[in-house]
């Protein structure tokens, strides 16, 4: 990506303030013991901005403490094998014939925008909606063979959907946009992916971290609704800046801005619909713009496919300031309010407890209750933590591998994706080879590490 201004990011943090006051004429109330989230964030985003951040689904992944407790993280959900991307897939598809060619491009020209339909039938889409045979094909895989599944994330997506939308319209981005939270998680703020992308929008680590999400042992903010969605507008809004159309913002959103913008100098093409046709870009990338406008399509006209429009209870809390750590169900026992609506406002929190480290974290609570605990939050003991595992991290930095630089000779640094199986086809040595020149007990690799590749 294009190194960002200071200013500019410094700018956009601004604007994500303003949506305290959104949030809170939607029944949200922010009380002013201490600094409000936005002012939290806006403060961290000043201190240090990486200048060229890498993709929502291919970072480099550091090996810390909090990384290794990912891995026990009791919170977490595996991404439901609908939405997993097929990690495998590379770009083997067969070129299109000139003929296949041509009418997949006049197909891609007729955009459905029903502002132009001289009859006005229909909803007007803010994003590019196409509708081609691939579209149709996913149309009807989430009408047909996961009706049920995507009818519920459809329901999920619109507890969380004013709130989305609010935050987007400060970025001046397409309310329809939403939709490709759809396709992530289903805007599940608890499901994790095999690449270790986790939350809504479904982030990796690094990628979380340049976008001023806490990321820790206690926090991990890509699983706020609010936090992750203003890290998501902003980096939508990044990819849009650098590439002039969505369809190339959703596909670098998918595969990193850095092989979308490979494939189009390569290709020497301009548009999602050109690279999609060549082997540049993966599978995966090829189906999921295709997947958001199928998605976009359904939740937009929800009647016409026959999905059930259940009224859902909206994302809206009260914030009250916790200056030690307590835990969910101490709070539960002492004040009479379910665990399990505590756990749902704050699925951030890794532990099912405020961290230790911060003497004013803002925890949310059911609208009408934050009096009752303020009036009672001196009767719930203070939360004692386990002593953090390092074992894992303490063999992982001594292996070998960790001594070679990235781009030497001999070395590879894994990719988001990669399997030793993978690699071992790549570079012609064989999986035990591997295993042995890199000091590996099991197949298990990670995006980030460097492995001795020499022959």
């Amino acid at each position: 990506m294009l190194p960002m201004k200071r200013n500019r990011l410094q700018r956009l943090w601004r604007r994500s303030a303003k949506i305290v006051v959104v949030l809170a004429m939607s029944g949200t109330v922010i009380l002013p013991q201490a600094r409000s989230w936005a002012e939290e964030m806006a403060s961290a985003a000043q201190k240090a901005l990486p200048p060229d951040p890498p993709s929502a689904t291919t970072p480099t992944e550091e090996t810390d403490a909090s990384q290794e407790s990912e891995d026990v993280d009791p919170n977490l959900v595996p991404l439901e094998p609908e939405l997993e991307p097929d990690l495998t897939a590379s770009p083997t598809d067969a070129p299109a014939t000139e003929d296949q060619a041509e009418a997949s491009k006049e197909e891609s020209i007729e955009t459905v925008q029903s502002a132009e339909n001289e009859n006005n039938q229909g909803p007007v889409y803010n994003i590019p909606v196409v509708i081609d045979q691939t579209v149709q094909g996913h149309i009807r895989f989430f009408n047909t063979s996961i009706r049920d599944r995507f009818e519920q994330w459809l329901l999920r997506l619109n507890r969380y959907r004013p709130l989305v939308e609010d935050i987007f319209a400060e970025f001046d981005l397409p309310s329809d946009l939403v939709h490709l939270s759809l396709v992530e998680s289903g805007f599940n703020p608890y499901a994790y992916s095999r690449a270790k992308a986790t939350g809504p929008w479904q982030f990796m680590k690094g990628t979380g971290k340049i976008y001023g999400l806490r990321i820790d042992h206690y926090v991990d903010e890509r699983r706020d609704p609010i936090k992750s969605t203003i890290a998501a507008a902003r980096y939508l809004r990044d990819l849009y800046d650098l590439f002039g159309t969505w369809p190339l913002a959703m596909a670098a959103y998918n595969a990193g801005e850095g092989k979308v913008q490979r494939a189009l100098n390569k290709a020497q093409a301009e548009s999602f619909s050109e690279i999609s046709r060549t082997k540049l870009i993966r599978r995966e990338t090829k189906q999921y713009v295709p997947r958001i406008m199928a998605a976009t399509i359904i939740a937009r006209n929800p009647n016409q496919y026959g999905f059930n429009q259940v009224p859902v209870a909206p994302h809206v809390f009260e914030e009250v300031v916790v200056t030690r750590p307590l835990h969910f169900r101490a709070i539960s026992n002492v004040t009479g309010i379910p665990y399990s609506e505590l756990r749902l406002l704050n699925p951030e929190l890794r532990r099912d407890a405020t961290p230790p480290d911060d003497t004013a974290y803002h925890l949310k609570v059911p609208v009408g209750t934050s009096a009752k605990i303020l009036k009672l939050i001196e009767r719930v003991p203070t939360y004692k933590f386990p002593p953090q595992q390092t074992q894992v991290r303490q063999t992982r930095q001594s292996r070998p591998a960790r001594q070679g630089k990235a781009g030497s000779p001999g070395w590879y640094r894994v990719q988001g994706g990669d399997t030793l199986e993978k690699i071992s086809r790549r570079f012609s040595i064989p999986i035990r080879t591997l295993k042995a020149r890199n000091n590996l007990s099991s197949s298990l690799i990670r995006a980030g590490d460097l492995l001795n590749i020499a022959r």
